[in-house]
């Protein structure tokens, strides 16, 4: 179960300041707004908020990794973007009074600060630089929504795959942190598509797999896949 504490101590203060909304607001008002936020621990797989749920501010990651996810009735997951220390989770439901749009859950151990909804709001009507700041930050989502839209819509499993490896690529190599489910959730598909791509792949010389290493042998085509300029993928 997450456990929430209060807060207003130096490492809130410290949390808020690397956050980029924050950045025009003066010190001792920032000092004011520590010690109204609360710091909550999740353990891994535990939620900080769930899809639908009422907004009750802006969550803040100090430390650790939290993905945003939806789910299907029949438990099917999508997840929309993971992200780590200093990001910000929750902006829209600030300021339309709906529910949080997907489910934030700890891929592992997770501290978060809270900032009420009524702070945030507050703070932007009296510095508009904070406002401004957080509708580039939803503006930049709404883009990365919008090609995740377009990979579910548009590229089968096979192209979405190659499109994954191709930009978590180190030079030739992919590092596998992800088991096949989890990478499936990342594709909006299920682990047997999943094996089925990478198999399609290996046999097509484009990768190898070397246990938790991916070794890319065909740089170009799998570019071109991709793409979705390949005609010969299954």
């Amino acid at each position: 179960m997450a456990r929430a504490g209060g807060a207003g101590s130096d490492s809130t203060l410290a949390v808020l300041s690397r956050v980029g909304y924050f950045r025009g607001v003066p010190a001792a008002e920032l000092a004011r707004l520590a010690r109204r936020c609360q710091v909550r621990t999740l353990r891994k797989g535990e939620s900080a908020f769930e899809a639908g749920m009422p907004c009750t501010g802006l969550f803040v990651i100090a430390s650790g990794a939290v993905e945003l996810r939806q789910a299907s009735p029949r438990g099917r997951e999508q997840v929309l973007h993971a992200e780590g220390p200093g990001a910000t989770l929750g902006e829209a439901p600030l300021f339309d009074g709906g529910g949080y749009l997907a489910s934030a859950v700890a891929v592992n151990s997770a501290r978060l600060v809270v900032v009420p909804r009524a702070e945030v709001l507050g703070l932007c009507r009296r510095h508009p630089s904070v406002a401004l700041a957080l509708l580039e930050s939803m503006a930049r989502r709404l883009r990365r929504f919008a090609a995740l839209a377009e990979d579910l819509a548009l590229r089968n499993v096979t192209e979405r795959l190659a499109r994954h490896l191709e930009a978590a690529a180190e030079g030739s190599v992919v590092e596998l942190a992800l088991t096949q489910e989890q990478l499936a959730s990342r594709l909006g598909t299920v682990r047997e598509l999943v094996a089925r791509a990478l198999t399609y792949l290996e046999r097509q010389g484009l990768i190898e797999r070397r246990r938790s290493m991916i070794m890319i042998r065909d740089a170009r085509r799998l570019a071109a896949l991709a793409r979705g300029e390949a005609d010969d993928v299954t």
